[in-house]
């Protein structure tokens, strides 16, 4: 398969990855071979916390694994595994980690975070 090709099935532990921030560790599964739509795996790390931010894309996703508080606008609730939510775009949202293992969101983007693409193509220069 080359570079380019998309892989139907996805492997998480060969995905490209990077470090958004400290405590904040970011898997790219799809979104990089011209999709429409980009899927990863934010982890953020116990004793850590994302702090608020904005951008112009939809977030929707589930909680992969762990616990956290998580705010999006003006609601906070504790979520864990199973959890679903959605963030519109420009809507302020932020996380933080509860207990001993990483809070991992399984998270889709609409449009394609083309930010997340040119941070893994600096890195590989």
């Amino acid at each position: 398969m080359t570079q380019n090709q998309i892989s139907y099935f996805i492997n998480p532990e060969n995905a490209p990855g990077f470090s958004q921030m400290e405590g904040l560790k970011t898997k790219i599964l799809t979104g990089l071979c011209g999709e429409k739509m980009m899927m990863v795996l934010n982890s953020t790390l116990p004793d850590h916390t994302v702090p608020t931010h904005s951008h112009p894309h939809e977030q929707i996703g589930m909680v992969y694994s762990g616990k956290a508080k998580l705010k999006i606008g003006d609601e906070e609730r504790i979520v864990q595994k199973g959890d679903f939510y959605c963030i519109p775009a420009n809507v302020p949202h932020s996380d933080t980690c509860i207990g001993d293992e990483p809070f991992v969101m399984l998270d889709i983007f609409y449009p394609v975070r083309e930010d997340f693409v040119e941070k893994l193509k600096k890195m590989r220069r």
